[in-house]
């Protein structure tokens, strides 16, 4: 066994949050008068935190003042709604208890505002992560590596023993900036055939494939 560590991304990797990071878009749009975006829009938005997302579904042209009160607006009702319709994708749980018996550390890196990896870490995966990191103040967000050697000093593994888990591009660039190897999932809001033209080196494409990968590598 390869690996002393296992970083995951969170939204589309080991949760399917999009439905609530829907829900949670378009009531803060509503709230200021803007248009609606639809489900493919917002799943393009994602990956780069919750400030990038409303920037990318305001209008173009919109001031920064009104893309303040919509990003308040969406971290106000997603702060009491971030857990209403997201679930774990299958066999999620039982994968991350199947690599910590074998002695493999987990943790998250989001670039999810920190409350909400938090909330949703303890909700969904109580003791299955050694440590869970989101966006703070201060603190550069992925792709810069930042977050993922916080989370390797707190674990006391040196990244020569680490790979980092996502679905996205930002992913795969946080994972080369770190100088660690990564494994790009095909069932997040990416898919496979993005994942390969953004050079994706290995790809799980079930929660199977990707416990194997991480178990035999």
């Amino acid at each position: 066994m390869k690996y002393s560590a296992a970083i995951f991304d969170m939204d589309g990797t080991i949760l399917n949050t999009l439905d609530d990071l829907e829900c949670a878009t378009n009531y803060a749009l509503a709230e200021n008068n803007l248009p609606q975006r639809t489900t493919d829009e917002v799943r393009g938005f994602v990956g780069n935190g919750v400030r990038r997302l409303i920037e990318r579904a305001v209008p173009d042209g919109t001031p920064v003042s009104l893309v303040d009160a919509v990003y308040a607006d969406f971290s106000s009702y997603y702060e009491k709604h971030c857990a209403d319709k997201t679930k774990p994708y299958g066999g999620m749980n039982e994968m991350l208890a199947s690599v910590r018996a074998e002695g493999i550390k987990t943790a998250v890196v989001s670039n999810k505002d920190d409350y909400a990896v938090q909330t949703l870490a303890r909700v969904y995966f109580p003791a299955l992560f050694d440590a869970v990191v989101g966006v703070r103040e201060g603190i550069k967000r992925k792709p810069a590596p930042d977050t993922v050697f916080e989370v390797m000093n707190r674990l006391g593994v040196p990244k020569e023993q680490c790979i980092y888990i996502g679905d996205s591009e930002v992913d795969i660039e946080t994972a080369r900036n770190a100088d660690i190897p990564c494994i790009s999932v095909s069932w997040g809001f990416k898919g496979r055939k993005f994942l390969e033209e953004h050079d994706a080196l290995k790809i799980a494409d079930t929660v199977s494939g990707l416990t194997d990968l991480l178990m035999t590598e």
